[in-house]
């Protein structure tokens, strides 16, 4: 949110149902996606601007299945993709594979969620382009390394949309 929002872009971040204060119960990532949805439609009704989605783990999990097909979306950023088995749900990204939209990943070397072995796995055989940023001994949240992280979207975000 701040490395995009610090490039001038309006931002917008919530909590999915059933999280936070948020109204709703969770669903298992169907609801979720319409909730991603609703969220695009708002920004582009509020700002009438080309969208970069940016999800963090579930939110990118979700998020990159409503974002892909949509036409408003040129870009996608996916912050801790989750593939191992997370709270018993499993992660499918087979949907990615032939979006030529530009795609960022950016992970930990330590992310408990997906090692970097299995998030190369996943990004090879995306279409370009595409870019796999492995932050150095950071975890899933990125502890100690948001610096990092937040330098990786800057600098994506710059050099793909000519910032």
């Amino acid at each position: 949110m701040k490395a995009l929002n610090a490039l001038g872009m309006p931002v917008l971040r919530f909590n999915f149902r059933g999280a936070g204060l948020s109204h709703g119960e969770h669903d298992q990532g169907a609801g979720e996606i319409d909730d991603v949805r609703t969220a695009l439609d708002f920004l582009d009704r509020e700002f009438h601007l080309p969208i970069v989605f940016a999800g963090f783990s579930f939110g990118a999990a979700v998020g990159l299945r409503a974002a892909v097909p949509d036409t408003r979306v040129p870009a996608l950023i996916s912050l801790g993709t989750p593939i191992s088995p997370v709270d018993n749900r499993s992660y499918d990204y087979d949907f990615l594979v032939s979006s030529t939209k530009p795609k960022l990943f950016v992970s930990g070397s330590r992310d408990q969620f997906a090692s970097p072995a299995k998030l190369q796995g996943l990004v090879q055989p995306l279409a370009e382009p595409k870019k796999l940023v492995i932050i150095e001994a950071a975890d899933h949240f990125f502890e100690g390394r948001l610096r990092e992280m937040r330098e990786a979207v800057e600098n994506w975000t710059k050099d793909t949309l000519q910032l």
